[in-house]
């Protein structure tokens, strides 16, 4: 039986399909700095359907085209699959980190913070009786699911 693909082998597949479609339409076979970037906004929405949540924002038309003139290493305005891939490879490495850190923080430390904050909550007046009946798994749940809220609405307001 075949072995699962890994998070690399998995954005190579979606890397190199990008790059076909795109390198169709193109008479050179390579891709342009419009094609580009259109490519990389495909590659990001790909990647933030295949991974949890939150969803991340694509790198700015400046950021790409400074790295578009640094991976094009014949300096002919355009970018070959190996270029584009070792390109691609360098904002997904960055992305796989911060979708790393997020299952992190929302698979293990939002959970145990929860797990203290009910035994912290239970010896309250008035509300620790209420706690105390909620089972620890759906306490846990409630407040992962604020904290997710919370961190989605601190990262709008910080964006607008």
């Amino acid at each position: 039986m075949g072995q699962a693909p890994g998070k690399e082998e998995h954005i190579r597949r979606i890397t190199d399909r990008v790059f076909e479609y795109f390198a169709q339409k193109a008479a050179t076979g390579k891709l342009s700095f419009p094609d580009l970037y259109t490519a990389v906004l495909l590659v990001y929405n790909d990647l933030n359907k295949h991974f949890p949540r939150p969803h991340y924002d694509p790198p700015s038309r400046e950021e790409v085209h400074a790295l578009f003139e640094k991976f094009d290493k014949n300096a002919d305005n355009e970018l070959s699959k190996e270029e584009f891939a070792l390109f691609m490879e360098k904002f997904t490495s960055e992305f796989i980190g911060r979708v790393s850190k997020a299952f992190f923080i929302f698979s293990i430390i939002a959970p145990a913070l929860a797990f203290f904050a009910k035994q912290a909550t239970e010896g309250l007046p008035r509300i620790g009786k209420f706690v105390q009946q909620i089972p620890t798994p759906i306490y846990a749940s409630l407040v992962t699911a604020l904290f997710i809220l919370g961190e989605s609405l601190y990262r709008k307001k910080w964006k607008a």
